[in-house]
């Protein structure tokens, strides 16, 4: 698939002000600037981060009177549930809250809603369940702030509720004894871009200073607080980049049981990265809840010791094998039926049904099919009498507003800009797919149909060394508004030496002007044309380090490859 390249600059005034200050290499100088940082005290918060660089956490609204019901829950000797939701943020979220807890109260318990049986975030059933089984206080974690009717049942049955969320409030707000959550209009809370679990961690931090407890009663918690920032693709500036920063520590250094056993069960070495978190630990942590009970997952972190950790995160282990398998099989039939459609071409939009998918991947693969065929997508499956189904969208397009243009087609529809899920009336299919397709068709422009590759700067291959290498390193942890550096070379020349590996990647030798550097390209065999052909090429690339027999050297890892101009 074609891809358009998108060379950024960086504001020429501060690029001067920052090289002036820094001493540094221009480039990275550039790198800075693009991410916000230009100043000398920005960077070195930015390449130094310190613990004392989180927000005071009293400064949430709400904050005095969640941990003062808390306080009461206590010496009222007051049962307290811990509701959570069933993907990686909410299961982090509530094995964080109870554990904490735990160690103050016995009388403290979780419940993570079954994805099937009572849908996302906070449940009549499970509100019913605090109610048999004596709760006097809920505090949902990472779910609850659109859930007014539920927890105004709640309080007619004679239980409050704390919210901890992250997710945007509507106008009205539940009636809750304290809600938690830094994107309120009101909240003056500094950083808006917190996870789920990082809303507890400045909870439970709030406690231990009311209690005089010591820091590390929370910081414990860093290594699944880092994972939640990984899994939820939030952010990674401010308060989350520190967050990642000394979570990932812990990670490497002393992670929790739980995490250990995963990492043993995915093959996953140290260091671990934020990539290792999103594409190794985070999929086995959602599996639970996609194929059977995220209680598993809450199970897993709390667990103190290592062989029975071990033990569980076999069972998320199978959950994921399992989860793979019918995301493989969904995809091949999905694919086919894209392909066997002669006016999928022209089409703007991907919109697929089959009454045997398994609902807890359709997600899954609607992202996979973008990967083939780059159009906002909708993959449908049976659910009883309904259909229901997730949308995924392509950069820059809002999927929500299209799927609002068609709502008199749908029972149901919730999501954002770039994801979402719907049910229908099984009569109502054919009618949504073209009312989908005409809704897209009428906002899509032709540029948001081609992938695009964001590129920050031209690099010459003579400027690569390894000391350059060490200070984009530094940059870490990589994620939104903070990703690796992506760079560019023109006019690069195969040197004779570059070739194919194991049938599927390039491995590359190139030259420009008198300097030569190694690189692979995965997947991409189809240009080694281009670089065979003996005239300049372009490559865009990232930086990666290569060990060989003790020996490390700096190498390409190419993204995609053109004839030069």
């Amino acid at each position: 698939m074609e891809k358009r390249w998108n060379v950024i600059n960086a504001d020429s005034e501060k690029l001067s002000a920052l090289k002036e200050s820094l001493k540094i290499h221009p480039i990275l100088c550039e790198l800075l600037v693009q991410r916000g940082i230009d100043t000398f005290e920005a960077a070195k918060k930015f390449f130094r981060p310190e613990i004392n660089h989180l927000h005071d956490p009293w400064l949430m609204k709400d904050m005095r009177k969640a941990v003062n019901r808390i306080k009461d829950a206590f010496t009222q000797q007051q049962k307290i549930l811990v509701f959570g939701d069933y993907d990686v943020d909410g299961t982090t979220s509530v094995a964080t809250l109870y554990q904490f807890l735990h160690k103050l109260t016995p009388l403290v318990d979780y419940y993570i809603p079954h994805r099937y049986k009572e849908g996302y975030g906070v449940s009549k059933i499970g509100i019913d369940f605090a109610k048999e089984n004596g709760f006097d206080l809920i505090i949902s974690v990472d779910c609850g702030i659109k859930s007014t009717d539920l927890i105004t049942y709640a309080k007619q049955l004679g239980m409050d509720f704390i919210i901890c969320d992250h997710h945007l409030p509507d106008a009205i707000l539940p009636p809750a004894i304290a809600i938690l959550n830094p994107k309120q209009i009101d909240c003056e809370y500094p950083f808006k871009e917190l996870c789920g679990c990082g809303v507890v961690l400045k909870l439970i931090t709030a406690i231990a200073q009311e209690l005089e407890l010591p820091a590390e009663s929370y910081l414990q918690y860093l290594d699944l607080v880092a994972t939640a920032i990984a899994a939820d693709i939030v952010p990674i500036v401010d308060e989350n980049r520190t967050l990642a920063y000394f979570g990932l520590q812990k990670v490497n250094d002393n992670p929790c049981a739980g995490l250990k056993a995963l990492m043993e069960l995915a093959k996953q070495t140290i260091p671990m990265r934020i990539t290792n978190l999103v594409f190794a630990v985070a999929p086995r942590i959602n599996a639970a809840g996609r194929m059977d009970d995220a209680k598993k997952a809450v199970q897993l972190f709390i667990e103190k010791e290592y062989d029975q950790a071990l033990a569980i995160g076999a069972l998320l282990q199978q959950d994921n094998l399992d989860r793979r398998e019918a995301d493989t099989y969904i995809t091949e039939e999905a694919l086919a039926q894209i392909e066997q459609d002669p006016h999928h071409i022209s089409k703007r939009s991907s919109v697929v049904f089959q009454p045997h998918w398994h609902k807890g991947v359709v997600g899954i693969v609607a992202s996979r099919l973008i990967e083939k065929h780059y159009k906002p997508t909708i993959v449908l499956t049976q659910s009883g009498e309904v259909i229901t189904g997730s949308a995924r969208s392509v950069i820059g397009f809002n999927l929500y507003e299209a799927l609002h243009a068609c709502r008199e087609h749908l029972l149901g529809y919730g999501g954002h800009f770039a994801a979402a899920g719907m049910t229908m009336a099984l009569e109502q299919l054919e009618a949504f797919k073209l009312a989908f397709e005409k809704a897209v068709a009428e906002r899509i422009t032709e540029a948001q149909l081609t992938p695009e590759i964001v590129i920050n700067a031209e690099l010459p291959i003579d400027q690569i060394n390894m000391q350059f290498y060490t200070i984009i390193a530094q940059m870490e942890p990589f994620g939104p508004d903070n990703m690796r550096p992506i760079f560019i070379a023109k006019n690069v020349y195969d040197t004779g030496y570059s070739k194919i590996v194991k049938e599927a990647h390039i491995s590359f030798n190139v030259t420009q002007g008198k300097s030569n550097i190694r690189g692979i390209g995965y997947n991409m065999p189809e240009h080694i044309k281009i670089v065979k052909s003996g005239k300049p090429f372009d490559l865009v690339f990232q930086l990666q380090l290569n060990e060989w027999q003790g020996n490390q050297s700096v190498q390409m890892q190419i993204i995609d490859i053109k004839a030069s101009a």
